[in-house]
């Protein structure tokens, strides 16, 4: 039996600015969870530290560490959307150095920034060990080896280690085939629970509930391919595998039973898409009547119309979809499908079923313009959804817009890992080739502005809601992020 600590990263006041105090959600690590869930199966110590929930220090992260003496620590870099990574990558990184300080050894960073970028982050990071790809198999492997008399690092699958002043690496480990085994119902026990808290708008039914929150995965990976998107990146290729709906619907039975879960995010890039797979889900949230507030990902030209009410019934009261542009050409550069689904009727239907929308859109798209950057934001207010996020095109680490402008044009990258932050001082887009960074990341807020000061929106909002959920919109949207682009 072997001690092993993994530890969730973050910095929210880095991250998120003013809004990590109270707009931003504190997201569960389901990656860290179901590692460490998996491992105490195998009969291993386990230990979770989430830094970021706790609002811990590196050196406190490190002490506390010292404390329980693991022989291997790991830093799960991941996120509950992908974009989540990167922008951890500075907390990680300090961890990696005061866990080094504190006398620590056998320090592994895993996760999606990792899988994307495992050379540079060995280059960079005072870790001793990358895990390429999913991380479960190499930990595991590793525990063994670290084990032995004579430890082998080349039996790791996915493995990246230091050999004198060599980096060392193997083939990544093959992906998971039974889910259900490798993948079981997470740690929870292991997590602060009572620290979660679910975004805002999730609960804007009533924004005292916001916590006895969990957000799980069903599926892995996505079957897409679009070039913005970095979540296949620690599985290799586009794809899509599935916990199976009887072991959910028991994940979800724990989380209400002992750990009194009253708001659900399904993580997976795509819950609707195969019936097959999320209507048992659904069926079986019907028959249990737990009156949970969920949300999940569809894409706009996944929907089965007849579906819709059950899910509403099943307590799913928010999909968010992946509009992105308004324009075709942009949509189709960008290898985003769905563009000859006509998204106003979507996102009606999924209204008149009493589901709220969560639209996404993208400014700076690779064949975005000004004139198609307004284009997309007139959508956003005719559609006038329930809620909507606004980004600014980012090349994340594992998407092929990272390696594209890597090649051509790496002075356009942000020049530090919490660049890759929405949200973040020193947010920087990606330019294109008729937009600087300063023109979208513009845009972009005052694209925010426009909608949530927009009439139409708030008296949409204050009878759905409420008046006092129209105040707390008003009040909110008077944040202004101080940007380094154009501060």
């Amino acid at each position: 039996m072997s001690k092993i600590l993994l530890i969730n990263p973050g910095n929210r006041k880095q991250v998120f600015q003013s809004l990590g105090k109270e707009a931003a959600a504190i997201e569960p690590p389901f990656w860290v969870a179901v590692i460490g869930a998996y491992l105490r199966q195998q009969g291993h110590q386990v230990k979770i530290l989430d830094a970021n929930a706790e609002n811990l220090s590196p050196q406190e992260s490190a002490g506390l560490a010292l404390e329980f003496s693991p022989d291997l620590s790991v830093i799960v870099v991941y996120g509950s959307q992908p974009s989540a990574s990167t922008q951890n990558m500075p907390s990680a990184g300090a961890i990696c150095k005061e866990l080094r300080h504190a006398g620590l050894g056998n320090i592994m960073l895993s996760g999606l920034h990792p899988s994307a970028l495992p050379l540079r982050t060995m280059q960079e990071e005072q870790c001793d060990f990358v895990a390429q790809g999913e991380g479960i198999l190499s930990i595991e492997a590793l525990l063994s080896e670290l084990d032995s008399q004579q430890p082998d690092f080349s039996r790791v699958p996915g493995l990246w280690w230091r050999e004198n002043t060599q980096i060392r690496h193997n083939p990544p480990a093959p992906l998971i085939e039974n889910l259900d085994y490798y993948l079981p119902v997470a740690a929870w026990d292991l997590l602060p629970m009572q620290l979660y808290r679910a975004h805002d708008w999730h609960c804007f039914d009533n924004l005292e509930l916001r916590q006895h929150y969990a957000a799980i995965y069903t599926s892995l990976g996505c079957p897409f391919n679009c070039e913005f998107c970095c979540i296949n990146a620690p599985f290799g290729k586009p794809g899509i595998r599935y916990r199976s709906p009887e072991l959910v619907l028991q994940e979800i039975d724990l989380l209400v039973q002992q750990h009194q879960l009253r708001n659900l995010k399904i993580v997976d890039e795509l819950f609707v898409l195969h019936k097959e797979h999320y209507l048992p889900i659904v069926k079986g949230l019907i028959q249990r009547d737990y009156g949970l507030n969920i949300w999940a990902y569809a894409r706009v030209d996944t929907i089965d119309f007849e579906l819709l009410p059950a899910m509403r019934q099943a307590g799913i009261n928010w999909l968010a979809l992946g509009i992105e542009s308004a324009n075709a050409g942009v949509r189709k550069a960008a290898r985003k499908g769905g563009g000859e689904v006509n998204v106003s009727e979507v996102c009606a239907k999924i209204q008149e079923a009493g589901i709220n929308v969560i639209g996404n859109f993208i400014f700076g798209l690779p064949e975005d313009s000004l004139e198609t950057m307004q284009e997309t934001l007139d959508l956003a207010l005719q559609l006038n959804c329930e809620f909507a996020n606004f980004y600014s095109v980012m090349a994340y680490p594992g998407s092929k817009l990272y390696d594209s402008a890597l090649a051509k044009c790496p002075e356009r990258l942000p020049e530090t890992w919490s660049g890759y932050s929405q949200h973040s001082f020193d947010c920087r887009p990606l330019a294109n080739e008729k937009l600087s960074a300063a023109q979208i990341l513009r845009f972009r807020d005052q694209a925010f502005q426009s909608y949530y000061n927009n009439e139409s929106y708030l008296a949409l909002v204050e009878k759905k809601f409420g008046s006092e959920i129209r105040k707390h919109i008003v009040d909110n949207a008077k944040t202004s992020l101080p940007r380094q682009l154009y501060s």
